[in-house]
Formats: C-alpha cells, structure tokens, sequence
C-alpha cells in the first residue's frame, strides 16, 4: 500500500510531488536503493548519534514514545523517526525534541531527490535519506528509530550500530510482505539484530521466542527476553520493573489500555540494556507520566467533531488495524468500562435480547488489512457500527465492512465520512463513540477535531 502525504507549506508540497513522480508509487522492501541513496548524500547513517532501533507489529511507536519521554527526562535531547504521520509529514522526524520545520524540511527532500531521484527509491526510503540526513546535521545525545515494515530488509536497518534493539508485540499484519506465518514475521522483525548488541524482547509463543533467537544467535547479538532477563508486573497504581540489577517502580502509564504498561516495560528493559545513555529510576517514574502517541485509544477533546455529539457523549480514537491491534483495543475497551461486552462473536446474527455493550463504532480500513479478524476482536462491545470510507486511500467499501459487522452480530450502517456518521449517532445520545480501523483514517479525524499532534 502506498504512502500518502500532503503539506499545506508550497515548498514542501513541491518536493512531495516531486517524490510522487519519482518513486515507483508502492511500498518496496529491500536494502539495495536505501544504500544507494545515502551513498550519494554522505552517507548520514554511519553520523548519527548513539541509535536505539525498536520494531514490532503493535507497540513500536508507543514503546518509542517511552524511549523519547524517559531520554528526555534524563536530561538528554533525542531524535526521533517513527512512521506514518497522521496529519502532518513533519511528524516523521523530530529533531532534538522538536518536529522539523517546513523550512528545514523542503530543503532536505529536494537534497535527497537531487542527489538520487534516478534510483527508483520508494517514499519511505527517500523520507528515511532524509531524516538520517537531518539527524547528522542537528546535535543530539540519542536517535530512536522506529522500523516502517517488517526488520530485516527495512530501509532502516542500513543502522549498522544501534546500542541497542527491541521488538514490541507481534502478529500478523503486512501479509503481502511478510507472509501469515508468526513465525517467520518474527524472523523478519529479528533481523534488526546486530553483533553483540543486546536485542530486548517481549514474552511471545515458544515457537517465536525459538525462531528470535536463532535469528539472534546467527547475528552474534545477545538476547535480553521477558521471562527470562526482565519482569514486569501492573498492580492497581503502579508498574513494577525488575531485572538481575535492579528493580524500578513507576505510575501506571498515562496512555490508555492495558497493554501500555507492557510497552513501558519494554522501553525501561532497552534502556537498562545498553550503556551509551545513564538513565535515572525517576526519568522511568516520569516517562510513564508524559509520554504521549496520538490515535492510541485517545479520548478526543473539545473540538468541530466532537461538538457533532450531544454534551456527555465520549469520543475515543484509534488507529489498530490489525486483529492483535483489535485485541488490545478490546482489552482497553474492557478496563474502561468493566463488566461491558457479551462475550465472544459467532459468525451468524444474533437472535433475541443481549446486553447492550454500550459503544458506538465509526470504522474504516484499508483494502489490504483483514477487516473480519479485526472487527470480531472489537464486536462484543459494540453496539452500533457506521462504515466509512478512508479518504485518498484504498480501502474497503464501507458497505463491506457494514455487511461483515452485521454477520458478528452488530447494528450496522454506513456513511459518507466520519462527520456524518458522528452526526448520525448524534440521536444514540449521549453516545460513547470509538472511531477505528486505519492511522489514515485517524489522521483525518484529528485535523478534523484540531487536534494536531506535537
């Protein structure tokens, strides 16, 4: 599936285009064009400050914002590249603490397309020249870098010498690329594992901790696993970390569901890996406090979307895709509201009287993502759903996703976008909407809901 990006900056937009018109208009993996590209720019990747590289299918980008917010408290500045943005480019790379600047950025999109706009290189790979290239020129203690798909052949992976790496949670997602086989995802994602740099793992199935670490013993880089190096436990107001040196306590994380502090965990456990950063048990304590994703089970304030609702109705975001992404979601779903949900779907309606969940859902999601195994995760809390559509992408038609909703046993509808299907619920009130199913699609809702992510 393609990337897409607009800017509302002219000089910016003129090199995105430029892009569009050179690339071949498609996600592509492999390690040939990205060398290539930064062979003809300096090579920035072998100037960046001490790099932890995180990949994952779910938690990646939570994990990262961990990193950054723990870093950061420490008294370090740290660059960071995560991907897709949701509303602007810019937020692909952030500098020293700061998203670039449409000033700085125009300039190094045209650098890169200059230097190599004849070698085919895919958008992810021209943004990643870039950012590499602006992380090379702009002083900082630390660079956290997030894998766009899959590990091994991610145009990321060109990092030769991370301090350390870590894999969030796993499952299937990117089929086209990766296959449907949890384990061999996980062998990709292990690929970013490098000699003698320790490679920070979740607790996963026997059979991909087995497969990470072959693929880890064949890179010479020493695993540090959950369950086996590192321990976490959430207790009712706290998260508890412990490894063979030492245990950290800190609040429960700001960031909705139950599947955070996990992700914390996994932060805490790459820093304490490593030996290039000192990072203080409080910055641990305040990176639970601050740090902040966009589209992760948000609750939307006030804003043009929101208002669409009467007073008292609750608006929540997120942008899972993925049927692991629907299971955390469900999980968050369940602690916001105990004792909600009527247990698993079948693959016919329903008859007769059942609990009424409580949720209103607005979902969209794109052609290449598997809307039934995502939906059957989310559809015991769900009262009501309103397709739609994901605006500039392919997607699936919102009048498939209603009919798969209707076979798990959910009131379904659909609408022309997402302010209609807001103002459609507007009668259910007070409502409590949750609006799923692509990083797209959330993306919109928040420029929507001027709510644009820092």
């Amino acid at each position: 599936m393609a990337d897409h990006a607009r800017s509302t900056d002219p000089a910016v937009q003129a090199q995105l285009d430029r892009l569009w018109a050179l690339s071949p208009g498609a996600d592509i993996l492999g390690l040939e064009r990205i060398t290539a590209l930064l062979a003809r720019i300096g090579d920035p990747h072998l100037r960046l400050p001490p790099v932890l590289h995180v990949a994952g299918t779910n938690g990646k980008g939570s994990t990262c914002a961990f990193l950054r917010a723990a870093i950061e408290a420490a008294g370090y500045a740290t660059h960071v590249y995560s991907s897709p943005h949701l509303v602007r480019f810019n937020e692909r790379i952030r500098l020293a603490g700061r998203l670039v600047e449409d000033a700085e950025l125009a300039p190094l999109l045209a650098e890169v397309l200059d230097a190599g706009g004849d070698i085919g290189a895919s958008f992810f790979e021209v943004t990643t020249a870039a950012a590499f290239l602006a992380f090379s020129r702009t002083p900082a203690d630390a660079c956290i870098v997030e894998v766009g798909l899959g590990g091994r052949l991610d145009a990321t992976n060109v990092i030769a010498d991370p301090i350390v790496t870590g894999i969030a949670q796993l499952g299937i997602d990117h089929e086209r690329f990766l296959g449907s086989d949890i384990e061999g995802i996980a062998a990709e994602k292990a690929g970013i594992a490098k000699p003698h740099v320790p490679l920070v793992t979740m607790r996963y199935p026997a059979k991909v901790e087995a497969r990470i670490a072959a693929v880890a013993r064949a890179a010479g880089a020493p695993i540090a696993a959950e369950g086996g190096h590192w321990f976490w436990a959430a207790e009712a107001d706290h998260v508890t970390y412990r490894d063979a040196a030492d245990k950290v306590t800190t609040p429960l994380p700001r960031l909705a569901g139950p599947h955070q502090p996990g992700n914390l965990a996994l932060a805490i456990a790459m820093l304490r890996h490593q030996q290039a950063l000192t990072i203080p048990p409080e910055a641990y304590a305040a990176a639970a406090q601050r740090a902040t994703w966009p589209a992760r089970m948000q609750r939307l304030g006030d804003g043009p979307l929101t208002r669409l609702l009467p007073e008292g109705s609750e608006v929540w975001l997120d942008g899972g895709h993925n049927p692991a992404a629907g299971e955390a979601i469900a999980a968050a779903l369940r602690a916001l509201h105990p004792g909600e949900g009527r247990g698993p779907v079948t693959t016919q309606p329903e008859t007769g009287p059942r609990p009424s969940p409580g949720w209103r859902l607005v979902v969209g999601m794109l052609s290449n993502k598997d809307p039934r195994g995502f939906l059957e995760r989310v559809a015991p809390f769900a009262d009501r759903l309103i397709a739609v559509p994901v605006p500039d992408h392919e997607h699936h038609s919102a009048a498939d996703l209603a009919a798969i909703a209707a076979t798990l046993g959910i009131q379904s509808g659909t609408a022309t976008d997402v302010p209609t299907a807001l103002r459609d619920l507007a009668n259910d009130a007070p409502a409590r909407v949750l609006i799923l199913g692509s990083l797209y699609l959330a993306g919109e809702v928040l420029a929507a809901n001027d709510e644009l992510p820092e």
